[in-house]
């Protein structure tokens, strides 16, 4: 994989952890197993399939979760398609941590996720945080079939709902203690320079207009009526952090700091959204 210079930026981020992915994945063993799978010797039926995806993943640059339909975001393993975009947010890291310190997860009852794609924002939240109702949210109603997958897959019907909706549209009246979303956020210029594996996403996920700010200014213009007065929102913008200070210089976006690597997520608190002007 490295020879023939392909992209690590769907879950993974160098040739070995994807190699140990796909070839965990062909022979059917748990990441689990760790080191201790090593010694095992393959059959020539497994040998043929790692191969196979090997060649896949190479020649027509796929994304490997497409190619085992299987990703991994906050401890979950979800089931993902080319409807939707690979999960990799560093929002997973907040979820785990019950978005703490920005507030208090046992004040938290309801959320929603805005662009849920695969569900799996929405699917972590309601995980991490088992006393929360949420309501995942997507205008593609492709993508709403594979959230609705995965909400029955890990057994979320009670508290998880997945609904069509333009932004917050379908959810008017509704408050919620955290509004989240990783929304579309690449530029016009920057969806032109996007590696090949990237054009295996659907388009409608990555990019918002000219700047990447389009659903951004969306979600901005209607967060706080959607907000309990201690809610917080939690959007990841990426590398179009820069437009992002540059177009509202005066709200004050806290940027947390990620262990397990990303960036470009920021949080607002209700309150600082209540001069906020588009």
């Amino acid at each position: 994989m490295k020879r023939a210079g392909v992209f690590f930026g769907h879950g993974t981020d160098n040739a070995q952890d994807e190699a140990a992915e796909l070839v965990f994945f062909a022979a059917s063993l748990g990441h689990c197993l760790g080191a201790s799978a090593y010694p095992r010797r393959l059959t020539a039926r497994q040998l043929a399939r790692i191969g196979k995806l090997l060649k896949e993943r190479i020649r027509r640059r796929v994304p490997l979760a497409y190619l085992t339909h299987r990703a991994f975001f906050a401890g979950l393993e979800l089931y993902v398609d080319s409807r939707v975009l690979v999960p990799r947010s560093p929002i997973a890291e907040l979820a785990m941590h019950r978005f703490a310190p920005w507030i208090d997860p046992r004040r938290v009852q309801r959320i929603v996720d805005i662009g849920t794609g695969s569900g799996a924002i929405a699917l972590a939240c309601a995980a991490a945080l088992p006393h929360a109702r949420v309501d995942a949210l997507d205008i593609s109603t492709d993508a709403l079939h594979v959230c609705r997958r995965n909400i029955r897959k890990l057994g979320f019907q009670r508290r998880v709902r997945a609904l069509r909706s333009d932004h917050l549209d379908a959810v008017e009246g509704n408050r919620y203690d955290i509004v989240v979303s990783n929304p579309p956020y690449v530029g016009r210029a920057e969806m032109r320079r996007l590696p090949r594996e990237y054009r295996h996403e659907p388009v409608l996920g990555l990019a918002s207009g000219r700047d990447g700010l389009d659903s951004v200014r969306s979600i901005l213009k209607a967060a706080r009526r959607h907000l309990n007065d201690h809610g917080i929102l939690v959007v990841e913008v990426g590398n179009t952090e820069r437009a992002l200070l540059k177009a509202w210089p005066r709200l004050p976006f806290l940027w947390p700091s990620f262990e397990m690597g990303g960036g470009g997520v920021f949080i607002l608190r209700a309150q600082d959204l209540d001069s906020f002007r588009s």
